[in-house]
């Protein structure tokens, strides 16, 4: 294997507070190259998207299992989850990596293992940070400032039809504030076998503004990253199954149903100790442009499924979000903080 290139951080351990301390930011450095990394053109449009001369940048490092990117544009800052240790973090350009929450998505009192954190981070449209708790197996508002942190929450869904989540996952709003989430079984200790495991399949849904939680879906295996496209005419959602491997695009209908729904991409052949990862968290630019992790790091499709490019990270890659004002992607991977610019700039 070739010898990856990156920053030192060590991320400190807090102790958290109901009312937590203000923490300390580590210095900051400035990013290095992935050197092992490569961005991989499959289509001549590629070029317009990202620049030939872009390079991955690895901006922190030492996560568990880093996952949820957001970009907060009012602070420009990114805050992302890091699972296994229950915490949610800041990286800011000049400032580096702090602690932002801890706990995020478990709030037992016993020791738990498994991924018990928070995973996917999303903002209301009061600007309101929305959680996707793994270890409390619901979705959750902060009920706090941005600005001002704290684990106090507001649960929006935990059940459908009088039945625990398994664990949900990510979360995606349209216009008119339904949230339509995923909830694989990741959070469970024994995942799908997990003896508190109370609804037989792995759902996707829809939480209407007046509480009311629909299942839409039910017939995917692992459903897990999910996003709209532009017109949010599409709902694409990720089936991070080693078996199946796949992305699939659904009609969003008036009433917010799904149907017809279509495989995008299958990316299963491609399943391999040397393309890690699966299809997980995904992104849709303004102009449709989907930008996909899964195995060997991000994929870029067109609205059509058809493969531009690939970011290879060389890690399994969790998840991807906008920043900047959209010109560039940062890339939770594994125990890895990464960026690369778009040609957008």
């Amino acid at each position: 294997m070739k010898t990856l290139c990156y920053i030192s951080l060590t991320i400190s351990t807090f102790i958290c507070s109901c009312q937590q301390p203000a923490a300390k930011k580590e210095q900051p450095t400035a990013p290095t190259y992935l050197s092992a990394g490569k961005i991989e053109r499959l289509h001549p449009s590629l070029d317009s998207i990202i620049a030939p001369d872009a390079k991955i940048e690895v901006l922190a490092e030492g996560f568990k299992w880093s996952e949820g990117p957001l970009w907060i544009a009012a602070g420009e800052y990114l805050l992302f989850t890091d699972i296994p240790p229950n915490r949610v973090m800041r990286w800011k350009e000049g400032e580096g990596v702090s602690l932002y929450l801890t706990p995020s998505g478990y709030s037992g009192k016993s020791s738990r293992g498994g991924e018990p954190g928070a995973n996917g981070l999303l903002l209301d449209a009061a600007g309101q940070l929305v959680l996707c708790q793994h270890g409390d197996r619901r979705v959750v508002r902060m009920n706090a400032p941005l600005d001002r942190p704290a684990p106090e929450f507001v649960t929006l869904a935990d059940r459908w039809n009088g039945k625990r989540f398994n664990s949900p996952n990510d979360a995606v709003f349209d216009r008119q504030g339904n949230l339509y989430f995923t909830d694989p079984p990741y959070g469970l200790e024994k995942q799908a076998e997990d003896p508190a495991k109370e609804i037989p399949f792995q759902g996707v849904y829809r939480l209407r503004p007046d509480g009311t939680v629909v299942l839409l879906l039910d017939s995917l295996t692992r459903p897990n990253g999910i996003a709209f496209s532009p017109d949010e005419k599409t709902l694409y959602v990720a089936n991070s199954d080693p078996a199946k491997a796949i992305w699939m695009a659904y009609e969003v209908q008036p009433d917010g149903s799904l149907k017809n729904g279509r495989l995008f991409h299958d990316a299963t052949s491609k399943v391999s100790d040397a393309m890690p990862g699966l299809p997980d968290g995904l992104k849709v630019s303004p102009d449709g442009i989907v930008f996909a992790t899964g195995p060997g790091g991000v994929w870029i499709f067109g609205a059509d499924g058809a493969a531009l490019g690939r970011i290879d990270t060389g890690q399994p890659t969790a998840n991807c979000a906008f920043g900047n004002n959209g010109k560039a992607l940062y890339l939770t991977a594994n125990n890895y903080l990464m960026r690369v610019w778009l040609a957008r700039r």
